[in-house]
């Protein structure tokens, strides 16, 4: 067969060529030394698509981005889909052994601002081409970045074929050199014969290019840019990400069929080698509602993503950096819980809750317990008379602080399109309030930070979290204050110093009380549960040595 490539022909990296070679049809290549055609090429993404049922139409599309002459004297990089002519053989007289059928076109891929100001990616980087049921119409993922430094950002637009071959079909982009200005190329009658193959639909009297006038080829020579430019379906990006630490790099796309309908997930490598798991949702006829199911790290170092290819029958995405190769399961139901709530609410169309857990969806299993709600996430409607059993399973958690330092009270839910609130009350018998964020609480993405903890924080701490108008609680946290100058009374004697020999040096555990007139009943009861739970805490290779010293109990203290 024959072998297309677009690469750097030379050493130096100035001689950038798409070409054809090997096979029984003569090598091609496109025009040398020649900005027009190709300037400072890099080339991402090359495919072989029929334009109709007729084969002498088939051609070859590349997708590319290059430095633009469009800018005048200061060029920028911009983003190119180009094609060729299967059954191009060169000129006859002119472009001998040269693409005559070379045409290319730019891509946009642009935002509009709440200030009306327009953004445009500019930079493509990666493509993913999605076959359809029609092979003339497949659907081009594109993954673009910001070319500037100052602004980062990365999108991902869509591209239909139909709308790719209308831009080719219409008029070419002819640049004056005296202007630099564009002009319509149907003023030169020309421009509908080039961008039609020998021998197809529309010319089935050309048998070759080489029957091409002079005045066609000559024109293609030095008019190989578009008139039109291609637009995204719905004139805007699928997924924005802007003032973020980070750009996407490559891009893999899976149909996946859910009770609901069939719904297309992204995956999105990073510059920082992880790669994110997004689904797009129509919410009306004219918007859509972007939802990031999860991000994974895929590789220890922060190394951009490359490659990323999806095995469907292995359910496995491989992903390729310069560090090496690693596979990512496509999904890990069994990381949004056991709660149906949390199974629905996470919309992964690879999951359904089975009635026990969170599990893979297969669409041939039909089980009335499946419970699975990926355009509304609805668990409402989908788990009722599930939802009051996991607020009465989940486990009251127990945490300690000292009297004026710090301490944290973790949650996190499981969906990262929640909102969390936090409530207190002193007791059980108290009703719960909205935390009182008037004193020093450092709220973060993984729970709470009280500064310099006070008596009076003791209490039960509730973590709602809130999504599509349900509400559940994450956590439930019971904090346990102790006295700072009891705590530092126990730890006096424990660190290491010149009065105190090797032995003496004992942990918490096992340690001997305070003076009686310091320590009350119930916080000697309160700190041997802090000890209990700091030495569990605590690996077996962590833990000293136990000394000879007798545990006192605490009904052996009188006041």
């Amino acid at each position: 067969g024959n072998l297309y490539a677009g690469v750097h022909v030379d050493f130096m990296g100035t001689d950038a060529a798409i070409f054809r070679t090997m096979g029984s049809r003569p090598a091609v290549r496109t025009e040398q030394y020649d900005s027009r055609w190709l300037n400072e090429p890099v080339f991402i993404q090359v495919r072989k698509i029929p334009d109709s049922t007729e084969k002498n139409d088939d051609k070859l599309y590349f997708f590319f981005r290059e430095k633009s002459l469009e800018s005048g004297s200061s060029p920028s990089v911009l983003s190119r889909v180009g094609r060729v002519c299967l059954n191009d053989d060169g000129g006859q007289r002119s472009l001998v052994n040269k693409w005559t059928t070379f045409l290319k076109a730019r891509l946009v891929c642009s935002v509009i601002g709440d200030d009306g100001v327009e953004t445009y990616f500019d930079e493509l980087r990666d493509v993913f081409i999605q076959p359809t049921q029609d092979e003339r119409n497949p659907v081009v993922y594109a993954v673009f970045s910001t070319a500037g430094s100052v602004f980062k950002g990365s999108a991902v637009c869509v591209y239909s074929m139909a709308d790719i071959r209308n831009v080719f079909n219409d008029p070419l982009a002819c640049l004056h050199p005296e202007t630099s200005g564009v002009q319509d190329g149907r003023e030169r009658g020309t421009a509908p014969l080039c961008s039609q193959c020998p021998g197809g639909t529309f010319t089935p009297g050309v048998r070759t290019t080489k029957d091409f006038s002079d005045e066609v080829v000559n024109f293609i020579r030095t008019h190989p840019l578009m008139y039109l430019s291609v637009y995204p379906l719905n004139r805007r990006p699928l997924v924005v990400r802007t003032g973020v630490d980070y750009r996407f790099t490559t891009i893999a796309v899976d149909l996946v069929d859910a009770v609901d309908g069939r719904y297309e997930v992204l995956f999105l490598g990073t510059d920082r080698g992880t790669v994110q798991k997004v689904i797009v949702l129509p919410k009306d006829p004219s918007t859509t509602e972007e939802l990031t199911l999860e991000e994974v790290e895929v590789f220890r170092t922060p190394t951009p993503v490359r490659t990323m290819r999806i095995s469907s029958k292995r359910q496995q995405l491989y992903v390729s950096s310069e560090s090496g190769l690693s596979q990512v399961s496509l999904h890990r139901c069994g990381a949004y819980g056991k709660a149906c709530s949390d199974c629905c609410l996470a919309r992964d169309p690879y999951c359904a809750w089975d009635g026990e857990s969170c599990s893979a969806f297969t669409p041939a299993t039909k089980r009335r317990s499946r419970r699975q709600d990926i355009k509304h996430g609805d668990p409402l409607r989908q788990c009722r008379g599930f939802n009051a059993k996991v607020e009465n399973r989940l486990r009251e958690t127990v945490q300690f602080g000292v009297e004026g330092s710090s301490t944290f009270l973790e949650c996190q839910p499981r969906s990262p399109q929640a909102t969390v609130k936090w409530l207190f009350q002193r007791d059980s018998a108290q009703r719960r309030k909205v935390l009182n964020r008037d004193r020093q609480v450092l709220k973060t993405g993984h729970g709470i930070l009280l500064k310099a903890v006070r008596r009076s924080d003791a209490g039960i701490y509730h973590c709602l979290a809130t999504e599509n108008n349900f509400k559940h609680t994450v956590a439930r946290v019971a904090l346990r204050v102790l006295d700072r100058e009891i705590i530092e009374a126990l730890t006096a004697s424990d660190l290491p110093g010149p009065a105190h020999s090797s032995a003496e040096a004992t942990p918490l555990r096992g340690s001997p009380p305070p003076p009686p007139h310091l320590v009350g009943q119930s916080e000697i009861r309160l700190i041997n549960q802090y000890c209990e739970s700091y030495w569990h805490q605590l690996s077996p290779a962590q833990r000293p040595k136990r000394t000879n010293r007798r545990h006192v109990d605490s009904d052996q203290i009188r006041d």
